[in-house]
């Protein structure tokens, strides 16, 4: 599964994998893909620091990348209080009334919650940056389109090509014009914050937007027959999140959400703000659905809404309450139905890209080399 990008990146297989967790990252890079740590839930400049000196000693000398959340436009000067003085009463009311409604304790005095994510403000994201910068990562990636002009020039000064993910052709455009290196296209099946168009027509889509820059394809994909076809819509690459949540490498914190990933179904997620205030798929429980309904005060947007759920996340978390249990991830999780290593997954990857494009040879009528 080699193309040009992944051998301008020196990696063996066109597979881009984004995880939160370190352990999952390293094992990616390690098997000939290029692992991308996500770093919004990293407060704290000194324990990013940590990990990613962890990676750099674990990866046997193979290129990493890392994932932050930062917009566009700086906005610099706002703390975390500012933002949560803007939460209104009543959506904090409907929290704790939710979840009294289901049982969930409350955490132990002075327990932080896990879930507390300030990576989007500009300072956080910024010192994650100077972390970042001070390790040798081969890509930088913004989940929230282009980041600003200063923060492309300080990667390139530094040899670090930028991706940045979209969701339409014109997002992608915007993000050709500002320099980025790598588009990813990310469907409406993927996982987390996604757009309104599917993948199998918004690939081609931006690749003609684009070109000649490489495009990454993602969104609903988990095989290797899908990885070929990612590559045959013209895409250099591919982008996977949602299929490393059940691999054997990764620390979910809860057996009881493992269990519901292997358990559930491609119909089983639902594109919901509950999480962030922005669109993300996720596993469809009582927690979004009491979100979505008409009924109640509705969502906040970003930030807010994030900073509003972010302790009740972490006690359903904690607590393992199955009703409310979920997290983000794609469509492809019907096909999570196994505890797998990282290594195995790219295993089954490789072996299932062959077959297909050894179907697709047979029917253009080519023998298998």
């Amino acid at each position: 599964m080699e193309t040009e990008l992944s051998r301008n990146l020196g990696i063996e297989h066109a597979i881009f994998g984004f995880t939160p967790f370190p352990a999952v990252a390293a094992a990616i890079s390690r098997a000939g893909g290029l692992g991308v740590l996500g770093a919004v839930r990293y407060t704290a400049p000194d324990d990013l620091a940590r990990d990613l000196d962890w990676m750099t000693d674990h990866v046997d000398g193979k290129p990493y990348g890392l994932d932050v959340v930062m917009p566009a436009r700086k906005v610099e000067g706002v703390t975390e209080a500012d933002v949560e003085a803007m939460i209104p009463e009543g959506h904090r009311r409907f929290v704790q009334e939710t979840l009294a409604r289901h049982g969930v304790p409350e955490l132990a005095e002075g327990e932080a919650s896990g879930w507390r994510i300030t990576g989007w403000m500009e300072e956080v994201a910024r010192g994650q940056l100077d972390v970042a910068f001070d390790h040798p990562i081969a890509l930088l990636a913004n989940a929230l389109g282009s980041p600003p002009a200063d923060v492309i020039a300080r990667a390139h000064a530094q040899g670090v090509l930028v991706a940045a993910l979209a969701g339409s052709a014109k997002h992608a455009r915007r993000h050709a014009e500002a320099g980025i290196d790598i588009i990813v296209a990310q469907g409406y099946e993927a996982g987390g914050h996604t757009g309104e168009i599917a993948s199998m027509v918004l690939v081609p889509e931006v690749v003609d937007a684009v070109g000649p820059l490489p495009v990454l394809a993602a969104g609903g994909i988990g095989s290797g027959g899908q990885v070929a076809a990612g590559l045959a819509l013209g895409a250099q690459g591919v982008w996977l999140g949602s299929l490393w949540l059940t691999t054997e490498e990764a620390d979910l914190h809860s057996r009881a959400l493992t269990r519901k990933l292997l358990a559930a179904g491609s119909g089983d997620t639902v594109r919901s703000r509950a999480l962030t205030g922005k669109p993300a798929r996720q596993l469809r429980t009582e927690w979004t659905d009491a979100w979505d309904d008409q009924a109640g005060p509705g969502t906040l947007p970003m930030p807010l809404q994030g900073l509003l759920v972010a302790d009740a996340v972490s006690r359903i978390q904690k607590y393992e309450i199955g009703s409310l249990l979920g997290t983000p991830v794609g469509q492809i999780v019907g096909s999570m139905d196994t505890e797998r290593s990282v290594q195995a997954v790219f295993d089954d990857l490789t072996r299932g890209f062959e077959r297909a494009v050894d179907r697709v040879n047979r029917i253009a009528g080519r023998s298998a080399p």
